[in-house]
């Protein structure tokens, strides 16, 4: 059966009843549909987030399918409900650019799904499109006042830095010129469009406190310069007002359940490998208000989302996880071993072998961290015995705790082994997570830190116009803000190409991107872009709908 049959052959239950699990009554939902709500910010409890059990899940440098973050994610949430922790599973909201891409949908699979799964990869409670009206608008109140001959600030067109965005892998609208159309359409100008969740305002949704600071985040966007030099804010334009309205629905995260009709919440959707590839502060502190243990993920490898995680996120909202879980596949380990993509279903232990330096390097680069790590081994129908036997044999004979999972085949009794290893982990953390780098370094410090400890690079090289940029965001003083590298995610380098566990290896920052708003600088390296392409043949030519409107081919 497909992700989608097994979801439709089962009946959710109405969402007030997920919602009485967490002692929320149902005068405090906000109902879209019978399946899906939105929650009241009030809801969350500094106390109780105190008190919380968090638990993160990322992986190592994964295949271009992905390693099962997702699936790993649900199914230790419903099983550390079987073994009676009160849980909650809190995710990102998926993008529809990997939807209708190549990855597909973004709501786990198998037994272990969120459900209403079709929803949550589409629209869902409309927060991507108010994310992005709320961009859009701004960009709007640029151009106008650019045009503008009675209430012009004097923005310079050259120097506008704030781009467009659309929830679409569009290759076509990474550059563009824009205004053309003579004296009413403006000044024309190159500027582009990012994937909306790379955007900004994405960024700041995820990181903002409540709707004061939300609002507070958009006026404090660095949108360009005036012709005097002088550096032009959102709230110079008095956006913020307007932008906030349109995210005031968009900032509440939203209850959802899993296949087994436990408790999830939904909420921001930055992508790990351009952005900070974390859920909402919002969310896992509601998570953590309303239950004693909250399981979440960060987007992509270690590397990425799991060291913007806790650098930018949890340094934010003063939170640390109490246990990390590493998911690792056999055919991931496989393909850093140099097996052909094609044949990863093929046994081969002297691949598996091979590829042991990028699990080593992920586990190091955790450790660094200073919290309790358990490697979860997302089992697969073609994982031979001897496969498994092996890579189990390794972890522990390295001191690691390790479990086979089989959330996706079983859901939440499949990853029982794993939850009671996450819970035991959980139980002996003493401490608080250990930052790599400090606030006060200064931005090419904080990138050497988080290159060499994270990536194991040996250096950091800035191109001219990189190195023009960080003098100015330096000068302007921002050099104490955290670092977000754009990096790509099939590598620990920045070269896509670089398989297993480079070494001897530079990281190149091509330009800077600044999120003042957000509170965060963004080190673009190698060749990432902010604005995704679709694939030769992407999944969107797969999808289908029928006369009675069900849908094939989603996922």
């Amino acid at each position: 059966m497909t992700d989608l049959q097994i979801a439709s052959s089962i009946q959710p239950k109405h969402i007030k009843e997920i919602a009485s699990k967490l002692s929320i009554q149902e005068d405090q939902l906000e109902y879209y549909g019978s399946d899906k709500a939105k929650l009241p910010l009030d809801l969350i409890d500094e106390k109780s987030v105190n008190n919380g059990n968090l638990v993160l899940v990322t992986a190592i440098t994964p295949t271009p399918a992905g390693e099962g973050k997702t699936t790993t994610s649900i199914g230790l949430g419903d099983a550390l409900s079987h073994i009676g922790k009160k849980t909650v599973t809190v995710l990102r909201e998926p993008s529809l650019g990997p939807v209708f891409g190549i990855k597909g949908g973004a709501a786990g699979g198998g037994y272990s799904q969120v459900i209403p799964m079709v929803d949550i990869n589409l629209h869902f409670t409309g927060d991507f499109h108010a994310i992005e009206k709320a961009n859009n608008l701004l960009a709007a109140l640029i151009d106008n006042n650019i045009q503008s001959k009675t209430k012009s600030i004097g923005i310079d067109p050259r120097t506008v830095i704030w781009k467009r965005c659309m929830d679409m892998n569009d290759r076509g609208l990474r550059k563009i010129v824009a205004a053309l159309g003579g004296k009413s359409g403006g000044v024309p100008r190159e500027t582009g469009f990012n994937i909306t969740a790379a955007s900004e305002i994405m960024a700041l949704l995820c990181l903002c406190r409540d709707m004061n600071d939300l609002q507070e985040k958009c006026g404090n966007i660095y949108v360009a310069d005036t012709w005097e030099g002088k550096p032009v804010y959102a709230k110079d334009l008095h956006a913020q007002g307007a932008m906030a309205v349109l995210l005031k629905d968009a900032i509440k995260p939203n209850l959802v359940q899993t296949l087994e009709g436990n408790p999830a919440i939904i909420h921001g959707g930055p992508f790990a490998n351009i952005a900070q590839g974390t859920n909402s502060i919002l969310a896992t502190k509601m998570g953590l208000s309303l239950s004693d243990y909250v399981v979440t993920e960060a987007g992509f490898g270690s590397d990425l989302g799991a060291e913007k995680f806790l650098n930018i996120k949890c340094r934010m909202a003063n939170l640390s996880p109490k246990a990390v879980v590493l998911v690792a596949t056999i055919r991931a380990l496989k393909y850093h071993g140099g097996k052909n993509i094609k044949e990863l279903t093929n046994e081969d232990v002297d691949a598996l072998e091979k590829g042991l330096p990028n699990l080593e390097r992920h586990i190091s680069s955790l450790r660094s961290f200073r919290l309790p790590i358990v490697v979860s081994i997302n089992a697969f129908s073609s994982d031979t015995d001897a496969e498994k036997k092996f890579l189990f044999d390794y972890c522990e004979k390295n001191n690691i705790p390790v479990a086979l999972s089989y959330g996706w085949a079983e859901g939440g009794k499949g990853c029982v082994d794993l939850a009671n290893k996450v819970a035991a982990a959980v139980e002996g953390c003493t401490q608080k997570f250990s930052p790599t780098y400090e606030l006060t370094d200064d931005i090419r410090t904080k990138m050497e830190k988080i290159c060499r400890t994270i990536y194991g690079a040996e250096n950091v090289i800035l191109s001219n116009k990189a190195n023009r940029q960080l003098k100015q965001f330096e000068a302007m003083g921002y050099g104490n803000l955290p670092v977000c590298i754009a990096k790509t995610q099939k590598s620990l380098s920045d070269d896509e190409k670089r398989l297993g566990r480079p070494e001897n290896f530079d990281i190149h920052i091509r330009e800077f991107e600044i999120a003042t708003g957000a509170g965060f600088i963004v080190p673009i390296a190698g060749n990432i872009l902010r604005m995704p392409g679709l694939p030769a043949t992407p999944s969107a030519n797969h999808i289908k709908m029928d006369a009675n409107g069900d849908i094939t081919g989603l996922f």
